[in-house]
């Protein structure tokens, strides 16, 4: 991942421009909304079990589902891991807070890391109980454990509207047998091909997104999708993360949706972006952003400029959605970052969320169609 980068002022009238820039290639056609206005907030029910409270603009305590729908939002994402110490992110409190999301009329997307911890472009740790398993049984269990949630919720009232079939897949997932090793994407479309099946299988409806933190460069992007292409993976949406301090300028952001939006054909979604608040830290674990991207103070204005500037260009683009990562993430002691030891680890993340340290919401922020 590349260090911070400098957000030119061609960016910023990128960002900020009704319709896409001519001189950016490849063209596509007038933007369109963003139908898919997400936010992950896959820590909000353990705050909500410790006790948390979020407010919104006006210093009113409310759910913090209520009041992201009150700003915008009509998508959730919510991670499942297969069984972390934590008790938290697993089937059984996926399907509990899938019922509250669904009642409040939003939309549903379930992430499967296919781990029992965080899985990322750095680690595909394979859960415990498949840590013997090789290619053909880490294809059925796969196959297995997508059907067995998916179908779950879809009993309860609740069939997830998109599924993503790995988290930040970039090399791979399932490790060691699953990741990409001199360009043979062989075992990882097998195992992208049993998620996709078993989604279907449970749901011919929900869509399948695949997703990776690629949006960095058109030759990683395509590298990674050319590859599963090549081996007949099929899926709905190409799904990537953009952070600016990681990933680069909007204009870089701008010409990877347009073109993996032509070259594979599929509908454009940005699971995951988030921008900080402030680069203080508000408990014992460090910052895992501690820096901004120019002409984005670390202010709230700068976050819901960064934010709104980062919809406009994916909407400009032809994304059709984006997805604030942990929005609801505030400090709250016990609601650590490590599965292992949720109560003892802190967050990494309490200068990203759009809720400040006590609760309150950034008054600037809006997801916006």
């Amino acid at each position: 991942m590349s260090g911070p980068t400098r957000a030119v002022k061609a960016v910023l009238a990128l960002a900020t421009a009704v319709l896409p820039l001519t001189t950016l290639t490849p063209p596509v056609s007038a933007a369109g909304a963003l139908s898919m206005l997400g936010a992950d907030v896959s820590t909000a029910q353990r705050a909500l079990d410790l006790g948390a409270k979020f407010y919104d603009a006006s210093g009113t305590a409310r759910d913090p589902l209520d009041i992201l729908k009150g700003v915008g939002v009509n998508y959730v994402r919510l991670r499942v891991w297969n069984n972390p110490k934590s008790g938290y992110n697993n089937k059984a409190k996926v399907l509990a807070y899938a019922r509250t999301v669904k009642a409040k009329g939003l939309k549903l997307l379930v992430d499967f890391h296919y781990s029992d911890t965080w899985a990322d472009p750095g680690k595909q740790y394979k859960p415990a109980a498949w840590s013997g398993h090789d290619i053909g049984q880490l294809q059925a269990d796969v196959y297995n454990y997508t059907h067995d949630v998916c179908s779950s919720l879809k009993a309860q009232g609740t069939t997830p509207d998109s599924v993503q079939i790995g988290n930040e897949i970039n090399v791979g997932m399932l490790w060691n047998e699953g990741k990409v090793v001199n360009n043979d994407f062989t075992n990882l479309s097998l195992l992208l091909k049993a998620g996709y099946n078993a989604t279907k299988a449970c749901n011919g409806g929900t869509k399948v997104m695949i997703h990776t933190a690629n949006a960095d460069s058109l030759d990683h992007a395509r590298w990674f999708y050319d590859g599963i292409r090549s081996k007949g993976v099929a899926w709905d949406i190409t799904a990537l993360s953009y952070y600016c301090s990681w990933h680069g300028t909007l204009a870089n952001l701008y010409n990877v949706i347009t073109d993996v939006r032509s070259r594979y054909g599929k509908d454009v979604v940005l699971a995951e972006t988030a921008y900080p608040f402030t680069s203080a830290n508000a408990d014992g674990t460090g910052n895992s952003v501690t820096s901004g991207c120019a002409d984005y103070p670390l202010t709230w204005t700068g976050q819901a400029t960064n934010f709104a500037h980062v919809q406009n260009t994916a909407r400009n683009a032809g994304a059709i959605g984006v997805f604030y990562w942990e929005p609801t993430w505030y400090a709250v002691p016990g609601n650590g970052w490590d599965p292992a030891d949720i109560n003892g680890s802190g967050n990494g993340w309490d200068n990203m969320a759009v809720f400040d340290w006590s609760g309150r919401i950034n008054p600037n922020v809006r997801w916006t169609p």
